[in-house]
């Protein structure tokens, strides 16, 4: 069992520097190229780049799409609508946020490969901007993801092909201003499970047999429990508005997972159960440590002991991951449904990539899973799992609940899990996302 001292002499080997200014707020910097500069302005000047395609790449027409129900087709609706927000920031204040529906990241999709997936765009009367939406999971002209108007919906449908984790984005208005919608904010995965299934995972260990030691194959069902994991960046001025020199120069504001800087950290609540004091941090860095953020006070996620757990990660940003688990290595990873590693203690994941994880936590304790470039963890790419029961605090496995913004919707291999509501979201949408989780 690791105790509260080795995890926290651990973390703070990882967490302890202190936060200056320059790392909550976008530092002052020199400005990118003219000719750069110069040609951000006249793609906004003009619209936005016009592609221009041959109506043979068209999407699946609306009045074929029941048609294809009759052959056998699902089809999946979802439903985005284009909002902004102020929400908070690590360190205190807001940023002006460019959401789905609300949230960032965006809804988590869950299809089946061969599903027909319908997306409907709506921006609402009230926004400034038109937005759009480029889904990775299709295979479709880009004609298909044109802005939608203020005031307007919009539909698209495609068939989900190939299995994976995908990213969805805005594209902003026709290209234009698409790195602002997307750092700000408007971003989400589809998940794309393979249509017979994932693989049942094999973890090699080694045990003793007649003075000997052999390898033991451990074989778990493909059935796992999920999370999610979306990593991305902020680039902001001191006002929280958005900061493209910043971003021109990947000067990073904040590294956040699924939206927010070391919200998978523990909370004044887990505080007062491992030591009694709420004040007391079993962990350096718990930035959302008061019961009264809500929705946004950090939570670590609970993973039960000999089970097979499945995660899905997401580079949405444009900086690498570099994936990595603190003291566990990956039993395997995979991309559509391909095995790329077995075995291995960190995978590289490019912008707009994806892997899916399969780790076995053998052990009680915490690991902590980060993006292993070391600006990245010192500026929030930090998500603690808290194995087993390792502060002896009495719970069984699956007792914990875990962050909703962390658990994907089932699929046809998950095991449910227990939630609570955590996201970076807004009020109402967090009282929706409660109200759909009580049924």
């Amino acid at each position: 069992m690791m105790s509260i001292a080795a995890v926290v002499a651990v973390a703070g080997l990882l967490f302890a520097s202190t936060y200056s200014q320059t790392q909550t707020t976008a530092s002052s910097q020199s400005i990118p190229s003219v000719s750069a500069q110069a040609s951000t302005k006249a793609v906004n000047d003009m619209g936005g780049i016009q592609l221009q395609m041959p109506d043979a790449f068209a999407q699946i027409p609306a009045d074929q799409i029941d048609g294809l129900v009759k052959l056998g087709r699902h089809v999946v609706d979802v439903q985005l609508i284009a909002t902004s927000a102020k929400l908070p920031i690590m360190g205190g204040g807001t940023y002006y946020a460019l959401t789905f529906n609300g949230q960032v990241p965006g809804p988590t999709v869950r299809v089946t490969q061969g599903d027909i997936v319908r997306v409907t765009l709506t921006v609402p009367s009230t926004e400034s901007t038109p937005h759009s939406v480029d889904m990775h999971a299709s295979q479709l002209s880009a004609t298909n993801f044109g802005a939608v108007k203020v005031g307007q919906s919009a539909t698209y449908a495609y068939i989900a092909e190939t299995p994976g984790a995908f990213k969805y984005h805005c594209e902003g208005v026709n290209l234009a201003s698409m790195d602002q919608h997307v750092m700000s904010g408007m971003y989400g995965v589809t998940i794309v499970d393979p249509l017979n299934g994932y693989n049942p995972l094999i973890v090699d260990k080694t045990d003793t047999q007649g003075g000997k030691v052999v390898v033991v194959h451990h074989r778990y069902e493909a059935a796992a429990k999920e999370f999610v994991l979306e990593y991305n960046q902020l680039y902001l001025n001191a006002d929280g508005s958005y900061n493209q020199q910043a971003m021109f120069l990947h000067n990073t504001t904040q590294t956040v997972v699924n939206g927010m800087a070391f919200g998978y950290t523990p909370n004044a609540d887990i505080n007062k159960l491992i030591k009694g004091d709420p004040t007391k941090n079993v962990f350096p860095v718990q930035p959302w440590n008061d019961p009264t953020l809500k929705q946004y006070q950090g939570h670590p996620l609970f993973v039960d002991l000999d089970t097979h757990y499945r995660i899905f990660v997401v580079n949405q940003g444009n900086m690498p991951v570099f994936f990595h688990i603190v003291g566990e290595i990956m039993d395997r990873v995979t991309q559509g449904n391909h095995v790329q590693a077995q075995g291995t203690q960190t995978w590289l994941i490019g912008g707009s990539q994806d892997a899916i994880v399969d780790v076995v936590f053998d052990s009680p304790g915490a690991y902590v899973a980060v993006n292993h470039d070391y600006a990245a963890i010192f500026s929030g790419a930090a998500t603690v799992f808290v194995a087993g029961d390792p502060f002896n605090l009495g719970y069984h496995a699956g007792d914990m609940p875990n962050p909703s913004d962390a658990v994907p919707p089932t699929g046809m291999n998950s095991i449910p899990q227990k939630e609570l509501v955590h996201c970076l979201c807004t009020d109402d949408q967090a009282a929706a996302i409660a109200k759909s989780m009580s049924g």
